[in-house]
Order: C-alpha cells, then structure tokens, then sequence
C-alpha cells in the first residue's frame, strides 16, 4: 500500500541532545498505528514532528496527498490532543470547538457560513453529542469534551488522524464508544494512536510502533512481553491481554525527569 506519510531517517533533538534517532515509517491508507514507549522516549517529539510543530535535526517528512483539496493544501492531518491541554474554563460552546477544526483549511481569519455550521452540526450529531451544540466545554463531562475534540479532529475530512492518550479520564463507558467511533472513522481515514495503555492499544490497533529513542515497527499485533521489553529497555511488568501477562507496570527509572519534561 502506497504511503499517506513517509519518515526517512529522521533525527530530532533538544538543547544538543538527539530524543529521536534514525526513525523510519511508512503511514498507509486506512491503517490504524499504535505508537507507545515509555516516558521520554519521544512519542510527542515524534507527533509534533508529523504536525509540522518540530523541525528536525535531519531526515525527511514526505506527505502523499490522494484527496483533491484547494490549490496550496497537502495531507490533511486531523489531531486529538491530550485532555489535559485543554483549558476549559475557555468560554468556547461545542459547536465553535468542532468549527474550530476548520480553520487549516479555510484560513485563520475566515468567516464560517451557515454551510460550514450545518457540517457541525452533523458531526456533533455523529459524536453523539446532538442537543449540546451551545453548551459550553467547561460544563461537559470527560467523555463529551473527548468527543467534541474528536469532532474537531474530523470536521475538516482529514486523510489521517493523530490521537495523543485519547482515553485519558473516561470512564470505561466513554472509552467503549469512543473507540467504536475511531473503527467507524478508520474505514475512510488513517488512525494513529498514541497511548502509555498497552492493553488497550493492542485490542484497537492493526499495526504497533514502539518509540524509545529509536522506532521499532511491528506490522501486527501479535507481539510478545519479550519484544515489549526488548524495545523498552528496561525491565518491566506489563498489564496486557491475549498473551501477554496480566501484570502491572514495575517501578523503575530508566529516563532522566529532564528527558520526561521534555516529552
């Protein structure tokens, strides 16, 4: 399958230190990407140099638009970021979140037509979320903020998604449906998942990268707790499912707080 995102040789570092080293990646149509790694390992450094937000050392970033867009527009990339980032005390109703997403492809200082709110609409109605258009973001409850963002993410018909710890705080509830609506999604987009949750990320992905310095690539997901703590690095007890052991994560340090400050 022809690659959406192609990653050649990138090396990317802070304050003189390398975080990333020599990472290759091809993203495909339609795949569905785990990424994990322990802290520091440069998971985010990775994100934000797929978002355009980090400029690397050395290497390549190659994009392979297949959609049609407006002269000017490449990939469009869709993006969840963490819960956390998000200020919500912010006086921002659920509708302008979502029309938010539109911004990259119609420019900062657009104006929104009543199409553009209709599209909303839709995709609020797709995220369950219909009858709190106006509601603003600080009276939602974990799993609607979630899927308000999430509908940001996709207003725009991006080509590939990126979803950074996407299940932080929901509830189990919230956590089903959010993941039924990315299987939903990932039969007209590619899906990159990052996430610390390695049971979770094996029960969702079709494909798993581990990102520690470095990038290992796994084109399934039928992977051992040996690989696991080959690619880590460091000795740990892991919480999985299928056959990986049921264990929970051993105490150890294996980054600088720097390093963790840093991812």
């Amino acid at each position: 399958m022809d690659a959406l995102i192609e990653i050649k040789g990138l090396n990317v570092g802070y304050d003189g230190r390398t975080v990333l080293h020599d990472v290759n990646l091809n993203i495909g149509e339609r795949d569905f990407l785990g990424i994990i790694g322990p802290n520091g390992g440069g998971k985010t450094t990775l994100v934000r140099c797929i978002l355009g937000l980090l400029t690397p050392q050395s290497g390549q970033i190659i994009f392979h638009p297949r959609r049609s867009r407006p002269k000017g527009q490449g990939l469009t990339i869709g993006y969840l970021p963490q819960y956390t980032s998000i200020d919500r005390k912010f006086p921002i109703s659920v509708q302008e979140v979502i029309l938010s997403g539109l911004a990259g492809v119609k420019g900062a200082m657009a104006r929104f037509t009543q199409e553009d709110r209709h599209l909303a609409q839709q995709v609020a109605q797709r995220m369950g979320l219909s009858g709190l258009e106006h509601r603003p973001i600080g009276a939602l409850s974990g799993g609607q903020l979630q899927r308000t963002l999430l509908g940001r993410a996709v207003i725009s018909d991006p080509e590939v998604i990126i979803l950074d710890e996407p299940s932080t705080y929901l509830d189990r509830h919230f956590e089903v449906q959010l993941y039924q609506l990315l299987a939903d999604l990932n039969q007209q987009c590619a899906i990159v998942l990052v996430s610390h949750d390695i049971g979770t990320v094996l029960r969702q992905v079709k494909s798993i990268a581990c990102v520690n310095g470095t990038l290992d690539y796994h084109s399934d997901t039928g992977i051992t707790a040996e690989w696991l703590e080959r690619k880590f690095q460091c000795p740990i007890d892991l919480l999985g499912h299928g056959d990986l052991p049921h264990r929970v994560l051993g105490r150890h340090s294996h980054h600088s707080d720097e390093a963790d400050n840093k991812e």
